[in-house]
């Protein structure tokens, strides 16, 4: 029988009237990965909070290799053996250090690598990296890191730790394929060790290729518990949605005029150029592994980036971008990936989250922002886009992941655009939202042409019209969403043959 590294009984947590937590039963088995799935407001964060110190509960309690276990600090919870790597990047490293120290930062907080100076420092931060292949200069800040590289810094320092437990909170959100499959590898060692992990995804590549056992929870319960091989996929979604699994149905509608055309452009001074028209009233999803030239893709009609060559129309007119701000002038509007990093302004509220891109709009005598004009959108948006909060004045960080992310959406989708670009619009949001947000992309697409850029091809099966595969800075195929070949196109986006595809799949 294989003991459990950890036990919780009974675990309650409320914030005033709102329980977040009620009666949570869980063991974590040594060398095992347990697969953690929940909408967003089903109390996860929470219960990992409790678990590695950042909050207390207040009922329950918890044994730790059958010892009573407390943390008071995180601290505490990492001197015990149990190491998070949280869902925001930027909560995992200081981007103000570089790469060296941050990869030693605990032990030198700790103190013990208080004389651990230049070349030493160094040499030890080299040889964690080396540990989930992160090539990177140890003494680059960690700001100019891409988001990937910054992921792998702080899964190299959890990994450092030698944990009893591993908790990882959507680790694979900004990692490319290779990159994700060496932390497969990774923590099948760890598993091979005894180390119990808690791994949490919506991702069925990542659930299907590690989990030993699946737990689901929904509104605050463990509504699901699947251990019996085969896992029961479609049912653990089901007991996180609390209703079936739908199939969505996609009625692609009439093309309307050509809105953006691209010739003979090349993203890449080695990649094939290549041509695509995106006309009004549709949606067309680009799916693509991170590193296949998306970010290139959107930063060049965004006004970030240049082409290399060829050239871009809009409406029928040459569009060249300099910058973002003449990007939107000309009505291309762009909803960032990481919304912790270029979308969130975590001092604002709700309503001026919404309407930030477009303050202008809402001034008044000598340039002052109309509260009143605010509220009126952010009230429209946030009923449109299915937000749940109290009140368009609660703070940005009290909403969930899922809920934030619908903001960063709706604040490009509340005023008219020719083009939207949505890089990653379902990045580290459950099912359910990411089925809402989806929603609201399709039914307001009329009159303008839709980007969508995702590295699932799930999600582009959910929201898209046409879906077109980009890889090593070029298209390699564009089909309507009807009747699709999965294993084909799983094959075009891994540029791999179907065969190998398919075989992995089913590893």
């Amino acid at each position: 029988m294989t003991q459990n590294a950890l036990e919780i009984r009974n675990m309650n947590k409320a914030f005033g009237a709102n329980s977040v937590l009620r009666g949570i039963d869980l063991d974590l088995p040594a060398g095992q990965i347990t697969v953690l799935m929940g909408a967003n407001g089903a109390g996860k964060s929470t219960l990992v909070k409790i678990m590695c110190g950042v909050q207390a509960a207040d009922r329950g309690s918890m044994l730790l290799d059958g010892q009573a276990y407390a943390p008071d600090t995180p601290h505490a919870a990492l001197r015990a053996g149990i190491v998070t790597v949280h869902q925001s990047i930027n909560d995992g490293v200081v981007t103000d250090l570089d790469v060296a120290s941050n990869l030693m930062l605990d032990r030198i907080a700790a103190g013990s690598g208080l004389f651990l100076r230049g070349a030493k420092l160094r040499a030890e931060a080299r040889e964690i990296a080396k540990a989930v292949g992160l090539v990177a200069t140890m003494t680059q800040p960690v700001a100019l890191l891409s988001l990937a590289d910054r992921q792998l810094v702080a899964i190299a320092r959890a990994l450092s730790h030698d944990p009893k437990i591993l908790i990882l909170d959507e680790p694979t959100s900004s990692l490319s394929d290779a990159e994700a499959q060496r932390l497969f590898t990774l923590l099948e060692g760890l598993r091979a060790k005894g180390v119990a992990i808690l791994y949490i995804s919506h991702r069925m590549s990542d659930i299907r290729r590690l989990a030993d056992s699946i737990l689901c929870m929904r509104d605050g319960v463990i509504s699901g518990s699947f251990t019996q091989v085969p896992l029961d996929y479609s049912g653990a979604v089901r007991a996180m949605l609390g209703h079936e699994m739908t199939e969505v149905d996609i009625t692609i509608p009439a093309r309307g005029a050509p809105v953006l055309e691209l010739s003979d452009l090349r993203l890449r001074a080695q990649s094939r150029p290549f041509d695509l028209t995106l006309h009004a009233n549709e949606v067309v999803a680009v799916v693509g592994l991170v590193g296949s030239g998306k970010a290139q893709l959107a930063n060049t009609l965004y006004g970030v980036a240049r082409p290399v060559s060829g050239t871009m129309r809009l409406d029928g007119q040459s569009y060249t971008p300099k910058s973002p701000a003449q990007a939107i002038a000309s009505k291309v509007f762009m909803a960032a990936r990481d919304r912790r990093s270029n979308a969130v302004i975590p001092d604002f509220d709700i309503g001026r989250n919404f309407t930030l891109p477009f303050t202008r709009r809402h001034s008044g005598f000598a340039d002052l922002i109309s509260r009143k004009s605010e509220k009126t959108l952010a009230a429209r948006m946030i009923s449109e886009m299915g937000v749940k909060c109290q009140s368009h004045t609660d703070p940005i960080l009290s909403l969930s992941g899922g809920n934030q992310q619908k903001v960063m959406v709706g604040r490009w989708m509340a005023e008219e655009a020719r083009l939207l670009i949505l890089d990653e619009p379902f990045q580290g949001v459950d099912i359910q939202a990411r089925r809402d947000i989806g929603a609201r992309i399709r039914a307001q697409s009329a009159g303008r042409a839709t980007l969508v850029l995702v590295t699932e091809l799930d999600e582009a099966l959910e929201v898209a019209d046409r879906i077109v595969v980009i890889c090593e800075g070029s298209l390699k195929s564009d089909r309507p969403n009807r009747e699709i070949d999965v294993a084909s196109i799983m094959a075009e986006v891994a540029d791999s043959p179907t065969e190998a595809v398919i075989e992995r799949q089913g590893a």
